[in-house]
């Protein structure tokens, strides 16, 4: 069968191109090796429970206001609209290093408030970041790569604070070990300082909805169970799709959300440009759902970043590919319930993220696999105890994923799940009619993903 586009991977970034190209008659097909679509932030039942994966919060929340603002531009080129999400924004989220604690909302002077109470020395430097960011282009392709770090040393003096700003936007988008290339550090730091979190009532289930249903009404194919083996390039531009069943797809683009290096494997091209290397950094989620409130043990806060690691030495957090299972000193704590509902949720689950080594889950056979998996959350739970009491006598469910699971379902190298460190930001590759779009052209979130299809959807079969 012919398609005008052929899109692989039906993550959000496939499914926003793909509804994108549909609106404008477009003869489009979505290939998904999986039987669910949503990749990375998708969901499962499993004990009767429905849990969400990937999906802590959407970044870039805005309120009905903020035309300029990317969500606003998403749904707009989708045509969505806004209640359709039925977003509820978060409380309070938290940055905690030991003691030392930042708290911000949605409303970002609070965590002006917080950086001048507990930072008095930092806030003039801080203040001159601020409209340095401000007046940064991220939506410039062209800006050369640059380290966060060295622009960051240049206004504030105090390594705890450079840490405790870097840890959300690193656990919330960063493929680069130690550092940040200074054009994500942007995105990520206006999209979640700058706008907030918020979280659909029920969860990632209902964006897949409206995207699924958003493509098919408007003549979109979306091909279940259909894993590309090979993308074969033809004389005149056009490539041919060979799937693992054997069936074969003609088309005159592609656009692949499956990853740079990953695509390139499926052309047959080995990576010759020296600068694009598979990313290393991945992580073990671990989710609790407990037999009352997570507030009864004290945890009030929307997400907490934490660090515990180093806490009497300068550098104090580490954002690497850890030498062991996982990094229970460092991590993400969410709770789905501490958002601001009308209605409240009541599902008392507690998620807890760290990072985690892809190499050491590979080379586990089934039991030790099993047993490393149990390992691992009893040192997460115990660290992350700090943060939120114990609440290990009030489990009534627990379940895991790995790099070995994201490996699994996403495909990606190393289980990076945020794809190569150094990104394709134009979208292009050297085959003709072949572009990336998703995690490794840049744009990151579950806003950032959409963005990064409709772009590449906007730019490369659509002008």
């Amino acid at each position: 069968m012919a398609y005008d586009v052929a899109i692989i991977g039906a993550g959000m970034s496939g499914l926003a191109a793909g509804i994108r190209l549909a609106y404008y008659d477009k003869k489009v097909c979505i290939l998904e090796k999986h039987s669910k679509i949503g990749g990375l932030n998708s969901y499962y039942v499993k004990g009767g429970y429905r849990l969400d994966v990937g999906l802590h919060a959407m970044t870039n929340y805005v309120s009905h206001g903020g035309r300029d603002k990317p969500m606003k531009r998403l749904l707009r080129q989708l045509r969505i609209g806004y209640d359709e999400l039925n977003l509820s924004p978060q409380i309070r989220s938290a940055i905690r290093f030991g003691d030392t604690a930042l708290y911000f909302t949605n409303d970002f002077p609070f965590l002006l408030s917080q950086i001048a109470d507990k930072f008095p020395h930092q806030i003039d430097g801080f203040a001159k970041l601020l409209a340095f960011i401000k007046d940064y282009n991220e939506l410039d392709l062209s800006i050369k790569a640059a380290s966060t770090r060295e622009l960051l040393g240049t206004y504030i003096s105090d390594s705890l604070l450079t840490d405790m700003l870097l840890c959300p936007l690193m656990f919330y988008g960063n493929a680069k070990q130690g550092d940040m290339d200074l054009w994500q550090f942007v995105i990520m730091f206006k999209s979640i300082f700058l706008e907030g979190f918020a979280r659909p009532y029920k969860g990632v289930r209902r964006i897949l909805d409206i995207l699924e249903k958003r493509f098919a009404d408007n003549g979109g194919q979306l091909l279940l169970k259909k894993g590309v083996k090979r993308i074969v390039p033809e004389p005149g531009g056009a490539i041919e799709l060979e799937l693992e069943d054997g069936e074969v797809i003609k088309t005159g683009k592609v656009i692949s959300s499956a990853g740079y290096l990953e695509t390139m494997n499926l052309c047959g091209e080995k990576n010759t440009d020296a600068e694009i290397q598979p990313g290393v950094m991945s992580f073990m989620e671990s989710i609790y759902i407990l037999d009352k409130p997570a507030a009864d043990f004290g945890i009030d806060d929307t997400i907490t970043f934490f660090n515990s690691k180093n806490i009497n030495s300068k550098n104090r957090f580490e954002y690497q590919k850890p030498d062991t299972l996982i990094d229970e000193m460092s991590g993400v704590i969410c709770c789905p319930d501490n958002f601001d509902y009308d209605t409240p949720l009541n599902e008392n689950i507690v998620r807890i993220t760290n990072m985690s080594n892809s190499d050491l889950w590979d080379s586990a056979d089934k039991e030790t696999y099993r047993r490393q998996k149990e390992d691992a959350m009893r040192l997460s739970r115990k660290e992350a105890a700090r943060y939120t009491g114990d609440f290990s006598s009030s489990i009534i469910f627990r379940d895991s994923f790995t790099p070995a699971t994201i490996k699994r379902y996403t495909g990606h190298i190393n289980g990076a799940v945020y794809g190569v460190p150094d990104k394709v930001r134009t979208g292009m590759t050297d085959i003709p009619n072949l572009f990336i779009c998703g995690s490794d052209q840049g744009f990151l979130g579950i806003v950032g993903a959409m963005l990064s299809g409709i772009t590449v959807a906007n730019l490369y079969a659509l002008k």
